[in-house]
């Protein structure tokens, strides 16, 4: 099962995920659940630096981990690049949402609010 949480601060704003495990939906190399959430993190990890103009800190690892954080402290990204970031961390949400509903045997999705 993937493990997936979204971190939210307590007003609501999205300030990165964890990805950890591969869901067992298919043998490696095969797996269209992880191919999903693979394209879905990946994209909005590129996007972040290419379209929010803000380069997040990324974890990557074995066994199907990634993390991603907007740098800290969170005030002092500016208020347009602030709102990209939103919008692509809500697309991500939203997306990793329907994967969530879809196959919900292999991804298991938290959002935690810190």
């Amino acid at each position: 099962m993937t493990k997936i949480v979204l971190y939210r601060t307590a007003d609501g704003l999205y300030t990165g995920f964890s990805v950890n495990g591969h869901s067992g939906y298919a043998e490696e190399g095969s797996d269209i659940v992880c191919a999903g959430i693979s394209a879905l993190t990946i994209s909005c990890v590129n996007a972040m630096e290419t379209v929010a103009g803000v380069l997040p800190e990324i974890k990557g690892g074995e066994d199907g981990f990634l993390e991603m954080h907007l740098p800290q402290p969170i005030g002092s990204i500016s208020a347009s690049r602030m709102h990209d970031a939103q919008v692509l961390l809500r697309a991500l949400h939203q997306g990793l949402s329907s994967l969530a509903d879809e196959y919900k045997k292999y991804i298991r999705l938290e959002v935690l609010t810190k």
